[in-house]
C-alpha cells in the first residue's frame, strides 16, 4: 500500500461529523473535538486501511469477489468506475432488499432480465403487441436499475466494500447475517463495530472517498495478479505431474516386458530326428 498519512490528510479524511451527531462507539478512532467538529485520528485510519488492504488482497488472490456498494450521490460514480475497472460486481443505484439474504430469488429475477435482453436483441420483443412490449420495456428499465451491477454475479461475494456504513445500513446487516466480511469507510456518525474491517474517515467529501476507493482498488488488482500467477504455476505443476506419471507408466511397461520369458529357439532338423524314438524293427514270425 502506497498511501501515507500525509496523503490522507491532504484528502481531508480526518474531518468527521459535528460533535452533536457523533456515535459514541466511534470514540476509539477520534483524535479530538474542535470547533464543534470531530477530528479523526489518521494514524489509526492508516493502520486499519493497511489491514483492510491486506485482507482484500488475500481474499481476491484466493479466488473471492468483492461487492462494491455505494448508493449515496458522492460515491456512485467513483464506485462504478472502480468496480468496472476490476471486473467486480457493484450496486450504486439502489440497494434491493434481500439481495444477499434472498439471493436465490434475485438470481431468478436476473435470469428473467437476461431473457428479456435476448428477446430484445433477437427481435422477438418487437413481434409482441405494443401493450406487451411497453410493459416488458418498463420492467426491463426497473431491472436495469436494480441488477445492472450484479448481472454477472453467479454466487454470493466473499466480501463487501461499502462507503458510509450508516447510509448502507441494510446492506451491512444482510452481509452480517450471511456471514460475509464487510470492509467500509465509516464516519463518526456510524457504528464501526458492525463492520469486520472498518476504515474511519470522512465519507462525505469526494476526495476522501476517492483515495480510500483507489486504495481498495489497488488491493483488488494486486490480488487478481496473484490469482493469475497462482493459476499459471498450478497449471505448470499439473503438467509436470502428468508428464512424470506418463514417464513412470512407460518405465513400468518396459520393466514388465523384460520379465517375460521368450520361448527357446526351434530345434534343428537333425536334432528333431535324434529326439524321435527309434523305429522298432519288425521281427518275422517263426516258421513251424
Amino acid at each position: 500500500m502506497q498511501v501515507t498519512p500525509k496523503d490522507l490528510l491532504d484528502a481531508g479524511v480526518h474531518f468527521g461529523h459535528q460533535t452533536k451527531r457523533w456515535n459514541p462507539r466511534s470514540k476509539p478512532y477520534v483524535f479530538d473535538h474542535r470547533q464543534g467538529i470531530t477530528i479523526i485520528d489518521l494514524g489509526k485510519t492508516h493502520e486499519l486501511l493497511a489491514k483492510a488492504y491486506a485482507y482484500v488482497e488475500d481474499t481476491v488472490a484466493s479466488g473471492g469477489n468483492i461487492l462494491f456498494v455505494g448508493t449515496k450521490r458522492q460515491a456512485q460514480e467513483i464506485m462504478r468506475e472502480a468496480a468496472t475497472a476490476t471486473g467486480m460486481p457493484f450496486c450504486v443505484d439502489r440497494w434491493l432488499g434481500g439481495t444477499l439474504t434472498n439471493f436465490a430469488t434475485v438470481k431468478k429475477s436476473i435470469a428473467k432480465f437476461k431473457k428479456f435482453q435476448q428477446m430484445e436483441a433477437s427481435g422477438e420483443l418487437a413481434k409482441l403487441s405494443s401493450k406487451e412490449e411497453s410493459a416488458i420495456k418498463r420492467e426491463m428499465g426497473r431491472m436495469q436499475r436494480n441488477f445492472s451491477g450484479i448481472v454477472e454475479m453467479p454466487e454470493l461475494p466473499k466480501a463487501m466494500f461499502v462507503v458510509d456504513a450508516n447510509h448502507e445500513e441494510i446492506a451491512v446487516a444482510e452481509a452480517a447475517r450471511c456471514g460475509i466480511a464487510c470492509v467500509g469507510l465509516v464516519d463518526t456518525n456510524s457504528d464501526p463495530t458492525k463492520l469486520s474491517h472498518p476504515v474511519p474517515g470522512n465519507d462525505d467529501a469526494v476526495k476522501s472517498i476517492r483515495i480510500i476507493v483507489e486504495t481498495i482498488t489497488a488491493a483488488i488488482q494486486s490480488g487478481l495478479a496473484q490469482r493469475e500467477s497462482r493459476r499459471t504455476s498450478r497449471g505448470a505443476a499439473d503438467l509436470r505431474a502428468a508428464t512424470a506419471a506418463v514417464a513412470a507408466a512407460a518405465g513400468a511397461t518396459d520393466a514388465d516386458a523384460s520379465k517375460v520369458e521368450l520361448p527357446s529357439e526351434a530345434p534343428t532338423e537333425g536334432a528333431a530326428d535324434a529326439n524321435k524314438r527309434p523305429a522298432r524293427k519288425k521281427v518275422a514270425a517263426p516258421k513251424n
